[in-house]
């Protein structure tokens, strides 16, 4: 997944703080209160995420799946109102 954002440098106390939009954020996979690395190449900014927790694979997230921490879901067998009239 790419994400762009046009964006503007400013004043943060006596830094320069540019804010990552949502998009961008997730797209980079980085999360609130992630360390990272800004570094200066070629006069480019380059950020890095430290630390980015491994993806899970389908089988991992199933086996971590707690049915009574997310509820369920309702499956209807039987007609449910006018709809199905």
């Amino acid at each position: 997944m790419n994400a762009k954002a046009e964006l503007k440098v400013q004043n943060w106390g006596n830094n320069l703080a540019v804010r990552i939009p949502s998009a961008v954020a997730r797209a980079a996979r980085l999360v609130n209160g992630q360390p990272v690395i800004v570094e200066a190449v070629e006069g480019n900014i380059v950020v890095r995420p430290q630390n980015r927790p491994p993806r899970m694979t389908l089988a991992q997230k199933l086996k971590a799946f707690d049915p009574s921490l997310h509820g369920g879901e309702l499956m209807a067998d039987t007609p449910a109102g006018k709809e199905f009239r």
